[in-house]
């Protein structure tokens, strides 16, 4: 550097120097991740597919993980959880389905009834309308869907290409799912190979933690929502309301996508019981999904999840909003599973046992294993 160049360098603040440092530094990051992510999201009908397909895998890979314990062939093991896994999936979706249809010439009769009472009460209390009145509102949403008929035809069509590109979708995460539960190691030794031999292990054993973390996050979430389906199918049951399966089932698929899931499955609950059996069974349906929401946050949860995986609610709300933002049903589905990955692998990364662990000892089905040695024993020492 030049005496001039030096003289005027001295000249500046030492916090505009610095700021001005980590400035550039801060756009470089931002400008990276706004890369990554709008490859993502231009390939998002391959990463959302094999996103799921992980997921599935941490959910399968327990029990393939036991067979080959069993001394049942890779091969076999794969075969026969991938069955298990189609079985019960295809069953649960075939069981709900014949419900909703044998549940729906009552839940119609139900409405036609509320709709009776509906109009009733609009001619009768405090609004007061004619039959004339009512008849003017009912020709004027039927000119509507006239006028706009040309943009539900062009929705129909959207959604029928939707539904092309879902199936596709479903046969690459099927794809995926098997190679990798048959050969996921495999796999993974082979991504570790881009990274410098000298970091490799450290990548290496924090990868094994990510994966251990969502492992233990799809079995708990999976837990939780077979609890939030069984609550709230026996409190509708007990109401009274129709289409109790369907609906315990909605609740269940709901439970994967923390908070958000929840509010939006039971607002469809108690949308039904308000028309089918009145505001006070639609009060009661919202006490019990309130009871059972705080079920889940205050004890499954901190018990099933553990320390290990538990992330903090501001970050799980931010996450969400961000992945709903991003890539919407998916993105909110995929973005706190990420984010716990993504947490046991830095803490990983940055932890002094972890640079000396060696990444076959790390057991990544084990739910302990999503976090380092020291951590686990600062938290012992916290108790």
């Amino acid at each position: 550097m030049s005496a001039p160049e030096s003289e005027i360098s001295s000249r500046v603040p030492k916090l505009l120097r610095v700021s001005a440092a980590l400035s550039w530094r801060f756009v470089a990051v931002v400008a990276a991740l706004y890369v990554v992510a709008y490859v993502l999201g231009y390939l998002a009908s391959i990463v959302i597919p094999v996103a799921v397909a992980l997921l599935l895998a941490a959910l399968l890979s327990p029990g393939v993980a036991k067979l080959v314990e069993w001394r049942v062939p890779r091969g076999v093991a794969t075969t026969v959880m991938m069955i298990i896994g189609i079985g019960v999936l295809g069953g649960v979706l075939t069981f709900v389905i014949s419900e909703f249809s044998r549940g729906l010439p009552e839940l119609q009769t139900q409405v036609s009834a509320s709709l009776d009472t509906i109009q009733q009460w609009l001619k009768d209390g405090p609004a007061h309308l004619s039959d004339a009145q009512l008849q003017g509102y009912l020709n004027d949403l039927v000119k509507t869907i006239k006028e706009n008929q040309t943009e539900i035809t062009s929705g129909a069509l959207t959604t029928a290409a939707t539904l092309g590109e879902v199936l596709t979708g479903l046969l690459l995460a099927l794809f995926t799912l098997i190679f990798f539960l048959h050969d996921g190691d495999g796999i993974w030794k082979f991504v570790t190979r881009a990274f410098p031999r000298d970091v490799r292990p450290r990548v290496d054993v924090a990868g094994r933690r990510g994966f251990a973390s969502l492992v233990s996050y799809v079995r708990a979430t999976a837990a939780v929502a077979v609890v939030d389906a069984v609550g709230v199918g026996i409190g509708l049951a007990i109401i009274g309301v129709p289409l109790v399966v369907p609906l315990s089932a909605l609740v269940f698929l709901g439970a994967f996508i923390p908070i958000i899931g929840a509010v939006f499955t039971g607002a469809v609950a108690v949308l039904i019981a308000l028309v089918t059996n009145g505001p006070i069974a639609a009060l009661i349906v919202l006490a019990v999904l309130i009871g059972v929401m705080q079920l889940e946050s205050h004890v499954l949860q901190p018990i099933l999840l553990g320390r290990a995986v538990k992330l903090h609610p501001l970050a799980v709300v931010i996450a969400i909003a961000v992945g709903l933002v991003a890539g919407g049903i998916a993105g909110a589905l995929l973005s706190v599973p990420l984010l716990a990955v993504l947490n046991s692998g830095i803490r990983s990364l940055i932890s002094d046992a972890d640079s000396v662990q060696k990444p076959e000892k790390v057991d990544v089905l084990e739910p302990q294993e999503s976090a380092p040695p020291d951590d686990r024993s600062e938290r012992q020492k916290e108790l």
